[in-house]
């Protein structure tokens, strides 16, 4: 199984924390937000991840190099940023031969049952699998609306008048489809400019473990705390519900 782990953002929202640090290095209770990643992509069978770079690309090399997560990790380096749907567009051959693949954004914190949305998405038989959690920010995220059946049938990225408060999560399951709807020009976003683009073809996912947006100073500060109480639970106890406004902030 593979993964798209989007992490070339610059975190301009975290300086000065990211004034040398690249946005998913920086640590979440002394562990790496990457590493957390990484660990959470292996526990739950995917095997193989494309980690897009862009500042200070060097780092992760780095810590890819002297690390060991039982996976394979490829990194691609984007001296412009292509934008999280440029990305999967640019590099189509590295899924060309899979059913379904993963597109994660690597801002958010999150302990989610990747195994259960995935037995979820081979059930469903849509094309896509849209990861959904409660925010308290609709206006200031990409705002899904499902049906009765759980399709998706409205979606909107930071909506004026929000028709939910079902924000996406930054975890999204695909087929190799996407490519039909993602515009040429670049940078392209996925929530901007793709996802409102397959509505009837996605099936909402309800989030219920833990899932935060670190984008910010006050989300990644919150989070620290939280994340403690996130891995004392871990182990076969009850999950721990997103909290609202947790759902990827747009911008």
């Amino acid at each position: 199984m593979k993964a798209f782990l989007l992490a070339a953002g610059e975190g301009t929202r975290l300086r000065p924390l990211t004034d040398d640090l690249p946005k998913c290095l920086v640590p979440i209770n002394g562990k790496p937000l990457l590493a957390v990643w990484l660990e959470l992509c292996q526990r739950h069978g995917i095997d193989q991840v494309l980690v897009n770079l862009h500042w200070k690309p060097e780092a992760v090399r780095s810590f890819i190099r002297e690390s060991s997560f039982g996976l394979k990790v490829l990194l691609v380096e984007e001296p412009q940023l292509l934008g999280s749907a440029g990305t999967v567009a640019a590099n189509r051959s590295w899924v060309a031969e899979e059913e379904c693949f993963w597109i994660l954004y690597a801002d958010v914190l999150t302990d989610a049952d990747l195994g259960g949305m995935l037995a979820f998405h081979r059930r469903h038989g849509k094309p896509f699998t849209i990861g959904l959690v409660p925010t308290g920010q609709p206006h200031r995220c990409g705002i899904a609306v499902p049906d009765k059946d759980g399709v998706v049938v409205v979606f909107e990225e930071k909506p004026q008048e929000p028709k939910s408060n079902l924000a996406f999560s930054g975890l999204f399951l695909s087929s190799p489809e996407i490519f039909d709807f993602i515009p040429a020009t670049v940078p392209v976003d996925l929530g901007g400019a793709v996802l409102p683009r397959l509505i009837g073809r996605m099936q909402a996912y309800r989030i219920q473990e833990y899932l935060m947006d670190i984008g910010t100073m006050q989300n990644y500060e919150a989070a620290q705390e939280a994340w403690r109480a996130v891995e004392a639970r871990r182990g076969g106890q009850q999950p721990r519900r997103a909290p609202a406004g947790s759902g990827k902030q747009a911008g």
